[in-house]
């Protein structure tokens, strides 16, 4: 509704960074800025006679995942509650045809309009986005019209430069161009990363901030990613990249548009709490520890000037308040994640103090219910689908049942158990790295098997596409030399260190074995002698060959082990090849895969 084309908005960029530095704004010790204005369009005055105030609409939407389609099984529904009975129910969402006409309608009648997003938007994407470098889901966003997006740790996937590429636009450098005579022309809307500097020259790789204009009314945003993306990246993603505090750098950046005249302030960041409630509509104030998670102390932190806080990273629903470092109350929301939720927040701005009514504003998140497809984006899918189906619909295995993987609360996954077996079976061969155990981050599991079928391919048919959903890093697998006390360490870590608060249970692979006492604390919680391998005492002097993707084997997740300790790395093919591979060699239509057992880690509650 109110994008520029892409060359104002790059000139816009460029304009406020050259001023910027001119008029020296900025100070040499801060991170170094650029920033922009984009669109003017007329206002819809408060209904008051003296048109004081103007009525805005912030549209927010975050960790979107590149999910064009659809999702399926539970990634596809978000929980409702009912606030008369107190009973919840499960509601089907997403889907980006769905999400165009949820915003597009929610826009209706309001004129000052701005849709955003708190990061993730690419990343980990279905095989129809990730097969082609997300590309498709910056077009989708562009028809869309989002106007301005804070980046996540998953815009880093690919390092500084493909997120760049994915802003500016250009062929990919290997693939190239997807459809002869048609060049990809980048996001029609800035990416933010005020927090995110080259090491080099100190400086953002982006934009830090954004400022949007509608006749005299002036909105600046600030956009950062949690500043402990570096654990949570492959380090050829981060490499050259230095990621600072979140709620320093927006209120360096908060000072920067004050002395800009810009006192109307959205922080969008990426990183997000937990709600007392997995139902979307749920009451966050009138709840008891309504929100918790990190977004609490950040939103503490954060300069009272900035309006609303606008968060993701976490995956959850949440509209709350928040006090600000004054003790006022202030908005913060998140919308899920796969476009299955967006976040409404109506506000009044007040023309003779140029800021936002604090006590204006109102938020609600609202469902994508799948109910009038937008029929630009179903021709955009159309056209990717093209090129992706011959790929995706190929049958790689098949199941007799779901098989569990980002949906499970268990510790040890059942989705986790096969992934880890696929990885242990294929770096076996002394000639692939003689693998002899397997470690799996759970949260490089994007998905689950599901046994209904997704298309045509039939109930139980799992096709590259699904797997792809799955795995979708392609992360090269690593294998190393570690001592039985090294191993040790490793399980120490996941609950010690900085797993300490929150633990990251690692998926193993069959033949290792050992007891997670939930009654101790810290290492304790890993019962040392309990730790097996088929079947014998871990020998804390022993070598052994351990099997692992490139982000483990780079110390994410907070396990350094792997990179400051293991010796004589390997490296293997890919994940998603060797997943793939399980599958074609472990089951058939005769002979489908079942759910494995749950028995390699013994939990006492």
């Amino acid at each position: 509704m109110f994008a520029r084309s892409l060359s104002t908005r790059r000139g816009l960029i460029a304009s406020a960074v050259a001023v910027a530095f001119t008029a020296g704004v900025f100070a040499a010790s801060t991170p170094a800025a650029s920033g922009g204005t984009a669109h003017n369009d007329t206002g819809r005055h408060h209904s008051g006679g003296d048109n004081r105030t103007v009525d805005l609409q912030l549209l927010a939407i975050n960790d979107f995942h590149g999910n064009l389609e659809p999702p399926q099984g539970s990634s596809g529904e978000v929980t409702e509650l009912d606030p008369a009975t107190g009973t919840t129910k499960a509601v089907k969402a997403g889907g980006v045809e769905y999400l165009a006409t949820s915003l597009r309608n929610a826009r209706n009648g309001n004129k000052n309009s701005i849709t955003v997003a708190a990061g993730d938007m690419v990343g980990a994407s279905p095989l129809l986005s990730g097969l082609f470098h997300d590309e498709p889901t910056i077009e989708a966003l562009n028809k869309v019209g989002l106007d301005v997006a804070g980046v996540g740790n998953h815009e880093f996937d690919e390092g500084a430069a493909e997120l760049l590429r994915l802003e500016k636009g250009g062929c990919h450098p290997v693939d190239g161009c997807y459809t002869e005579g048609r060049e990809f022309k980048g996001a029609d809307f800035p990416l933010l990363a005020a927090n995110v500097l080259s090491e080099k020259t100190k400086r953002p790789i982006l934009a830090p901030y954004w400022i949007e204009e509608r006749q005299g009314v002036k909105v600046g945003f600030v956009g950062v990613t949690l500043e402990g993306t570096p654990n949570i990246v492959t380090a050829e993603g981060v490499k050259g990249l230095e990621f600072r505090d979140e709620v320093e750098t927006i209120n360096t950046y908060t000072r920067a548009l004050k002395k800009q005249g810009v006192k109307a302030i959205v922080a969008l960041v990426h990183e997000g709490g937990l709600p007392a409630s997995s139902a979307y509509n749920y009451d966050c104030d009138g709840t008891p520890n309504g929100i918790s998670g990190p977004i609490v102390d950040i939103a503490k932190g954060i300069d009272p000037e900035v309006d609303a806080v606008i968060t993701g990273h976490t995956h959850q629903a949440y509209v709350c308040t928040i006090p600000d470092p004054s003790g006022r109350p202030r908005m913060v929301t998140s919308a899920s994640s796969f476009g299955r939720l967006y976040t409404d927040l109506d506000m009044r701005y007040d023309r003779r103090t140029g800021d936002i009514v604090r006590t204006s504003v109102k938020a609600a998140n609202h469902v994508v219910v799948r109910t009038q497809a937008a029929t630009d984006l179903t021709q955009l899918l159309t056209d990717w689908k093209k090129l992706a189906d011959p790929v995706a619909n190929r049958p790689f295995g098949y199941i007799t049942a779901d098989i569990d993987g980002r949906r499970s609360t268990a510790y040890e996954k059942p989705l986790g158990n096969v992934i880890a077996d696929a990885q242990l079976e294929g770096l076996a061969p002394a000639d692939k790295g003689g693998a002899q155990l397997a470690f799996m981050n759970p949260g490089g599991i994007r998905g689950d098997l599901v046994h209904a079928a997704s298309g045509n391919e039939g109930n139980g048919v799992v096709t590259y596409g699904e797997a792809f959903a799955v795995q979708p890093f392609t992360n090269m697998m690593n294998v190393m030399d570690l001592t039985g006390a090294q191993i040790l360490t490793v399980l120490q870590q996941q609950v010690s260190g900085v797993n300490a608060a929150s633990i990251k249970i690692l998926q193993v692979s069959k033949g290792l074995t050992y007891t997670l006492d939930l009654t101790k604390t810290g290492a304790d919680r890993i019962v040392a002698d309990s730790v097996r391998l088929n079947g014998a005492p871990l020998a804390p002097a022993a070598t052994y060959r351990v099997a692992m993707n490139e982000f483990l084997g780079g110390g994410g997740d907070g396990f350094p082990v792997f990179r400051d300790e293991g010796k004589n790395k390997l490296v293997g093919p890919s994940d998603l090849d060797l997943f793939t591979a399980y599958l074609a060699a472990h089951s058939s239509a005769a002979s489908p895969l079942a759910p494995p057992a749950q028995d390699r880690i013994t939990v006492v509650q």
